[in-house]
């Protein structure tokens, strides 16, 4: 015989449904609850420590747990090392105040994968108006995060940019130049946006990012080459701008700008960071050392104030040598593992 108590839990009334439609609501919830696509569990707030009572497909899905490693537990089994204690103290104080609550929360599935859960918890009560139940939802919003962290950093990028570009405007030859030298930083930081979204904003490898922005000023007369090396999304914006600002000087000054110049583009990694060295060689006058102009200007502000490394450059006879060294790759916009 079933010790199963008969239910006084009465949910809430649909907002709008037909006579029939009210007649089957509760099978038309049960249906929607285990069909939606929402990660969903619902703990009850009648035994110690809210053990989950019912978790949906998609729930098992998003965590990779089994519902036999589910049934009975505390959500709190998803939180891991970087779960910061102040969301879980937020968490906590909802629960204990009978509210409702949308909070961000730092989880981890069962292989140990990070990911960002925006959960939604709400109290369920009985007809005498205690709590019964909490219902939790869980959205998946780590993809969001990383494309958030990316624009943040971009923006960074941009108010740089703008505030340098204050400061060389007095000095530009027209308007209608610096219009155009302006376009065509816009269409460098398009291309690796692109390289970005074809990588599914994750990492992308740092040779694609040399040749995208080289390849606009053509590749007969350079060569590039260097260990396989992936750029965490956030510093891939900086370093293809400063990239496209290295190879439009060598098209209009440097190597580039004649058939008989030659660039050489080589990297290795240094621990946790990289060397970039940059050579120009053949140029059919003596190079002189230019002064301080806009991309000048603006390479030093992406690699030294954005990225945190340092630049050398080296004036030959027959060129230019340019040596970049930046520190650990994923400086800029930090990790997902980052507490909150």
């Amino acid at each position: 015989m079933s010790n199963v108590e008969a239910s006084n839990i009465h949910g809430d009334r649909p907002a709008a449904a037909s006579a029939q439609g009210m007649a089957d609501h509760k099978e038309l919830a049960s249906f929607a609850f285990e069909r939606t696509r929402m990660p969903i569990v619902v703990t009850d707030a009648r035994q110690p420590d809210l053990p989950i009572v019912l978790a949906n497909e998609s729930f098992l899905n998003l965590t990779g747990y089994s519902a036999d490693e589910v049934i009975g537990r505390n959500c709190r089994f998803l939180q891991g090392e970087a779960t910061s204690r102040t969301t879980v103290a937020e968490i906590r104080a909802a629960i204990a105040q009978h509210r409702d609550a949308t909070i961000e929360i730092l989880n981890y599935k069962k292989d140990g994968t990070p990911f960002w859960n925006q959960l939604h918890i709400s109290a369920l009560r009985d007809d005498d108006g205690m709590v019964a139940y909490y219902f939790a939802s869980q959205i998946d919003v780590t993809e969001h995060r990383r494309i958030q962290t990316l624009e943040e950093a971009e923006h960074r990028l941009l108010l740089e940019v703008d505030h340098r570009t204050k400061n060389v405007l007095a000095i530009v030859d027209s308007v209608e130049a610096y219009a155009a030298s302006v376009q065509q930083r816009v269409q460098a930081l398009a291309r690796t946006h692109m390289l970005l979204a074809e990588n599914g904003w994750e990492h992308v490898a740092l040779d694609k990012i040399v040749l995208t922005q080289i390849g606009v000023f053509g590749r007969d007369s350079v060569t590039a080459a260097g260990p396989a090396v992936m750029i965490p999304a956030p510093s891939v914006q900086p370093i293809g701008l400063a990239l496209h600002e290295l190879a439009a000087n060598a098209a209009v000054h440097g190597a580039l700008s004649h058939g008989g110049g030659l660039l050489d583009i080589a990297w290795q990694q240094e621990g946790s960071g990289l060397i970039l060295d940059w050579t120009e060689r053949g140029l059919s006058r003596t190079p002189t050392q230019q002064g301080r102009g806009f991309g000048t200007v603006l390479i030093s502000a992406v690699i030294e104030r954005q990225l945190g490394g340092t630049i050398t450059r080296d004036w030959r006879d027959d060129g230019l040598s340019l040596r970049i060294e930046l520190p650990a790759l994923d400086r800029v916009g930090g990790g997902l593992r980052g507490r909150p």
